[in-house]
């Protein structure tokens, strides 16, 4: 056991700070390494995304694409991941699913705008689950293995040709 004087950092766990301006000798003398005067060896600069007055290249180029604010965002689970939490117990297959259960379960994201089940992997056990959506080929897996799907969103319509 050491005695509180004696305690002290280990060897190198600190790093000392260059020092800068402090004569030719010491390598970072005169200019401070900001090269000689102008704008730049001045405090208090930031010149991201400045080309000297030529027209920058975020103006040059044209502005793409738009953030849908109302868009939907799913959290993904697969019917191979339920049928593992089924498997390992976080899930009974018994009860009804529910989107609360699969949060609860840690297969779901809260933050987002409810679930999607999706048909990666299989299931081996008829369950019923209600979810905001599913797949084509999850509920067609569901269906085959004995259980039932319900979703609370309603399919969009399909786009059809206007002429």
């Amino acid at each position: 056991m050491g005695i509180l004087n004696e305690l002290r950092d280990n060897p190198g766990a600190r790093l000392k700070s260059k020092r800068l301006g402090r004569g030719i000798g010491s390598g970072k003398g005169k200019t401070s390494g900001k090269g000689v005067k102008g704008q730049k060896a001045r405090e208090g600069v930031a010149l991201n995304g400045f080309e000297g007055g030529q027209m920058p290249i975020y103006r040059r180029l044209p502005k793409r694409g738009f953030n849908n604010l109302f868009r939907k965002e799913y959290a993904p689970v697969n019917l191979g991941t339920l049928d593992k939490a089924i498997a390992a117990g976080k899930i009974d297959a018994g009860q009804p699913i529910t989107e609360a259960t699969l949060i609860a379960a840690g297969l779901a994201s809260d933050r987002r705008d409810g679930v999607r089940l999706l048909g990666e992997g299989s299931i081996s056990r008829a369950i019923t689950i209600t979810v905001s959506g599913a797949s084509a080929t999850a509920k067609a897996a569901v269906e085959q293995a004995g259980g039932s799907v319900t979703t609370t969103v309603a399919p969009k319509p399909e786009a059809t040709a206007e002429a």
